[in-house]
């Protein structure tokens, strides 16, 4: 049976680069909006309040309702690039971990980009992110074909030459970070889905079209020891019967996202007109004037906890990438 090539919506590089765009515009922003709210501060302990508690004289920061705006924003910016950090770095760990972890026994003959490693599951992905390589089972080696084991290399080796680990793993970082853009979330998901199936249309072009191959290899890779199929995506499956998949871009949440990067940065502008806070940095314990950055840790403790408590909860999609 052969297959010819079906329309797969929009096109991964297209989908990567909205999310990526959408991203950086968010992550500026945050960067925008600190420094504006770093910008007006103004270290005048002159205008400075001040309040008598038991005879022992202390400052409070001169604030109007313009600087709180700007400062909250603010606050929101730097713990949205602080999460943006650590999720990167959790990235990157895991990625090592994992990678290193692989029991790599030599590569396959004929492939030098392809590790064998001892498993004796039916395994194959590509893992890596500046030089991904290919990783194929010792147990999928035994169980497929000649043909299957063609289709299977070529689906990973086209991972492989778009650096899909890496891709998914910038994806993930910016789906987690910016959790006021949900129409991430969604792109994330369909890069996967649509990376998946135009490997799987290279696969088919190494077999001249034919989907036997691929569709075996699938069964083998998707067997359980009771014997049953699991994990085998049904717009995979669409793919190899031609059926063409559909999807839509989720127009509403991509324009609720922009509007809510331009109205953040819209009123840090407007806010920033008229902000004013005069403060001392002296430390409460070496004078009788406390800060202002020490005042400002309450609102910036309570929202990273809000965030790593949200991070917490996703910990099962900061797993490291792998393109399967």
């Amino acid at each position: 049976m052969r297959a010819d090539v079906h329309p797969l919506g929009p096109a991964p590089r297209r989908l990567y680069r909205l999310q990526l765009t959408l991203g950086s515009a968010g992550l500026a922003g945050c960067a925008l909006v600190l420094a504006v709210g770093v910008s007006s501060v103004h270290v005048q302990p002159a205008g400075a309040h001040r309040v008598d508690v038991a005879g022992v004289r202390f400052t409070y920061p001169a604030i109007n309702l313009a600087a709180a705006t700007v400062l909250a924003l603010g606050v929101l910016g730097a713990a949205v690039l602080i999460v943006t950090l650590g999720a990167a770095w959790r990235q990157v760990r895991a990625h090592r971990r994992v990678v290193r972890a692989l029991p790599v026994a030599g590569r396959l003959s004929d492939h030098p980009a392809v590790c064998v490693i001892e498993a004796t599951a039916p395994m194959a992905f590509c893992a890596g992110w500046l030089r991904p390589r290919i990783y194929v089972s010792r147990g999928a080696l035994a169980r497929l074909s000649d043909s299957e084991l063609r289709a299977v290399l070529a689906h990973e080796q086209h991972h492989r030459a778009r650096r899909d680990p890496l891709r998914l793993a910038v994806s993930r970082v910016l789906c987690q970070a910016l959790f006021f853009l949900p129409v991430l979330r969604p792109l994330h998901d369909r890069y996967g889905d649509v990376a998946e199936l135009t490997a799987d249309a290279a696969a088919l072009e190494a077999n001249d079209g034919a989907t036997a191959p691929l569709a075996s290899a699938m069964l083998v890779f998707a067997a359980t020891d009771s014997g049953g199929v699991v994990g085998i995506s049904p717009d995979r499956v669409d793919s190899l019967l031609g059926r063409s998949p559909s999807w839509r871009l989720p127009w509403m949440l991509l324009v609720a996202g922009l509007l809510t990067i331009a109205a953040v940065l819209a009123l840090a502008w407007r806010a920033s007109g008229s902000a004013s806070v005069d403060a001392t940095f002296n430390l409460p314990i070496v004078s009788s004037q406390p800060c202002l950055l020490v005042l400002a840790l309450v609102p910036v403790v309570a929202c990273l906890a809000g965030v790593l408590a949200r991070t917490a909860a996703l910990s099962p999609s900061s797993r490291p990438p792998v393109a399967g």
